[in-house]
């Protein structure tokens, strides 16, 4: 058993030194039926806090971008440009609001957008659009997504919904971002039911016109929560429209959703259908497939992937190589791991934290504690600063080994590096200092 592993983990040495570079519109439906359609919907997600009652101010206040328009300051693009802080944007708000006339609302939606894209500035971005609501500065469609796309930043993809009541009720017509991004917070939030129903209106009542990255987002949902029988039935529903078809993406999420299962063929299956059907899969997809065989120590068929990777030119990344020197590690082929270490870099392919980690780990539960600390080495020479993880694989094999000093060297050397040692280091260390006879206070 163990020379035919070798003769396999051998061959996929072989195939990896071979392998070469390679290289929508909205529905017709009007606003006041879609407002009925969502009123089921909505009514499932509590009454919002009193923190929402600046609605009442949109009132009036909000038109469709197909109103009338203020106008654009030129001006004020590279001002926006510019924005690189909170303070920054605060500042040219306050700006903006004495023009006269007015900037047009694009380029209020341009701020907000630049607000949202600096991160944790989500309740920032809600507090000027609720200023701009009250200043009756108008809002239109894109003000409306993001909005709701900084709730379900924050989590409240429920206020979400109820900034989109608002909106409807006053002619504004949500499209297929603003779709996506409602769906998006429902499966972040798991609140899959409630996405899949959402989801469901919107093909059968046509709420919108689903393009690839409202698919995707369902599709991702669906895998992330082991539904992946009902994510292939959404991949066989975009098959049978017009306007957008699978693609990769859609493709790999599946087949990675399948390997995790331990369904790869299944996977398989998958991979030869999409081959078939005329979409090219990309090293994602291999990765993913890879990774499932690995697991199940089929190398083998790992050896006839990275042979297919060859023939369409598809070269193998840092997570490829990784996948592999992990699974070599774990079976204790720790020399064909160093081989294709050293293939990877002659492919152009730095390894990482995790390529290193799984080295050490593997030297490690061989006991040769010597070269693990020699990876560890190259890993610091190399320019990489190592993390708890790969610092606590040395210090759990010192500690095992009753070398104690090695480990609280490098025990300290975390704190003097400025990382904050977790529980798992700890208890270590704890148990590591107790089992050879030594008292923490004395370390």
């Amino acid at each position: 058993m163990m020379a035919m592993q070798r003769r396999a983990s051998s061959a996929i040495i072989l195939s990896i030194a071979q392998s070469q570079e390679a290289a929508a519109a909205s529905s017709g439906t009007t606003a006041t039926a879609r407002c009925t359609t969502l009123a089921s919907f909505l009514s499932a997600f509590p009454n919002p806090k009193p923190q929402l009652a600046f609605y009442s101010a949109i009132s009036g206040k909000v038109e469709s971008s197909s109103g009338k328009a203020l106008k654009f300051q030129p001006g004020l693009r590279n001002d926006i440009n510019n924005v690189v802080s909170l303070d920054d944007a605060l500042s040219l708000y306050r700006q903006m609001v004495r023009m006269r006339p007015l900037p047009c609302v694009i380029q209020f939606n341009q701020l907000l957008d630049r607000i949202v894209k600096m991160k944790n500035h989500y309740v920032s971005a809600i507090s000027l659009f609720r200023d701009m609501c009250v200043k009756g500065i108008p809002a239109d469609e894109a003000t409306l997504n993001v909005v709701i796309n900084c709730y379900r930043l924050l989590g409240r993809v429920d206020l979400g919904f109820t900034v989109l009541a608002a909106f409807m009720k006053r002619g504004l017509v949500p499209n297929v971002v603003t779709f996506s991004t409602l769906l998006k917070g429902l499966f972040r939030e798991h609140r899959v039911p409630q996405g899949q129903e959402l989801f469901k209106k919107i093909i059968f009542e046509k709420l919108c016109e689903p393009n690839e990255v409202m698919f995707l987002i369902v599709i991702d949902g669906l895998c992330k929560v082991g539904n992946i029988q009902m994510a292939i039935e959404c991949l066989r529903v975009m098959e049978k429209r017009r306007r957008c078809k699978p693609n990769v993406h859609a493709y790999s999420t599946i087949i990675d959703s399948l390997c995790k299962d331990k369904m790869v063929v299944e996977a398989l299956a998958l991979l030869q259908e999409m081959i078939e059907k005329g979409i090219p899969p990309n090293v994602v997809t291999y990765s993913c497939l890879i990774q499932g065989l690995c697991n199940l120590s089929r190398w083998e068929d790992v050896d006839k992937l990275f042979s297919e990777m060859k023939v369409y030119k598809i070269v193998p990344n840092v997570i490829t190589f990784s996948i592999v020197v992990d699974a070599l590690c774990k079976e204790g082929h720790i020399e064909d791991a160093e081989e294709v270490v050293q293939i990877m870099i002659q492919q152009g392919q730095n390894p990482n934290l995790v390529t290193y980690c799984s080295l050490m780990d593997g030297y490690c539960l061989q006991r040769r504690i010597d070269d693990a600390r020699r990876v560890f080495n190259t890993m610091v020479a190399s320019g990489l600063t190592p993390d708890l993880h790969g610092y606590g694989i040395l210090i759990n094999a010192y500690s095992k080994t009753k070398k104690m000093e090695a480990a609280m060297n490098l025990f300290r050397e975390i704190q003097h590096k400025g990382l904050k040692p977790n529980i798992v280091v700890y208890t270590t260390v704890l148990q590591g200092l107790f089992s050879s006879g030594r008292s923490a206070h004395r370390s």
